[in-house]
């Protein structure tokens, strides 16, 4: 079988990633599929356990939003208590948001969820394809990496 050209590549790509979304999607059972958080939300949460602590600027930077659109969503995320917002000793004109262990236990959830789900439908995928695939999806990852690097830089 021939391979296909970059274009024709990008159809298929253009055609089974919406039936892939939709499909993890439907599977999931947790709050983030269920309308409880949206994406953005859980992102801004995954953000912050890795950051531990971030000023309203630096979320908005990440999500690459104005800091008012990201006041609006990190205040959902502390009436949910996932979040708190704290003055800075030094400086009280300095908010800094961090996780809730609430927030930490809702991300420790969608974690164990998503993990169960992967090993159920990637245990169909032989070791093999499995390891191409995780190859690829890590050259994906470092070019958009790359990408956003280029552009934060500017």
């Amino acid at each position: 079988m021939a391979q296909p050209s970059l274009s024709e590549f990008a159809d298929s790509i253009n055609e089974i990633m919406p039936v892939i979304i939709k499909e993890f999607t439907r599977r999931h059972s947790n709050e983030l599929y269920k309308g409880k958080i949206t994406l953005p939300q859980f992102l801004i949460l995954e953000f912050l356990r890795r950051q531990q602590e971030c000023k309203m600027k630096e979320l908005a930077g990440f999500m690459r939003v104005s800091t008012a659109a990201m006041t609006g969503i990190v205040e959902k995320l502390v009436k949910y208590g996932y979040c708190v917002r704290q003055s800075d000793p030094q400086d009280r004109r300095i908010i800094k948001i961090r996780l809730t262990p609430k927030g930490g236990e809702l991300l420790k959830k969608i974690s164990g969820q998503r993990r169960k789900m992967a090993i159920d439908i990637f245990g169909q995928i032989s070791e093999k394809d499995r390891g191409d695939y995780l190859r690829i999806l890590m050259q994906v990852k470092d070019i958009l990496t790359h990408e956003e690097e280029k552009i934060q830089s500017r």
